[in-house]
């Protein structure tokens, strides 16, 4: 079987640099579980992550993306403007209308609330 080499693989990443940190991320998906498209005839997990991306199996973007979310610290997602919400009156007073008025709450507040609860404690009739 023929070696592969940077040639093979340079076509479809161009900068040397770029294809070392993306198959170096592949040869560690592999190592951590991830199934291989190419058959492996005995090579170790950096030699696959480079006949894949040589072969074509895998987008180097794709990769090339992976590698950046993998990397990243803090994801920053785009939340709805947080909602002014008015005052309760004292359980006493009530609304001239007689209208019901409701807390609203944000998502962002129900998941801090959600991520506080504590599941129940096991009782002897649960584990039967």
């Amino acid at each position: 079987m023929a070696r592969v080499t940077v040639e093979d693989c340079i076509d479809k990443v161009e900068n040397r640099f770029d294809l070392v940190l993306v198959a170096s991320h592949r040869a560690r998906m592999i190592a951590s579980g991830q199934p291989i498209t190419i058959d492996r005839d005995r090579d170790k997990n950096p030699v696959v992550a480079l006949r894949e991306i040589a072969d074509g199996t895998l987008q180097p973007e794709d990769l090339r993306e992976d590698l950046i979310h993998s990397l990243q610290k803090h994801v920053e997602v785009d939340e709805p403007e947080a909602e002014v919400v008015p005052a309760l009156a004292p359980a006493g007073e009530s609304d001239a209308s007689g209208d019901v008025q409701f807390d609203r709450m944000t998502e962002e507040d129900l998941l801090r609330g959600l991520e506080g609860l504590v599941p129940p404690a096991e009782t002897e009739d649960d584990s039967e």
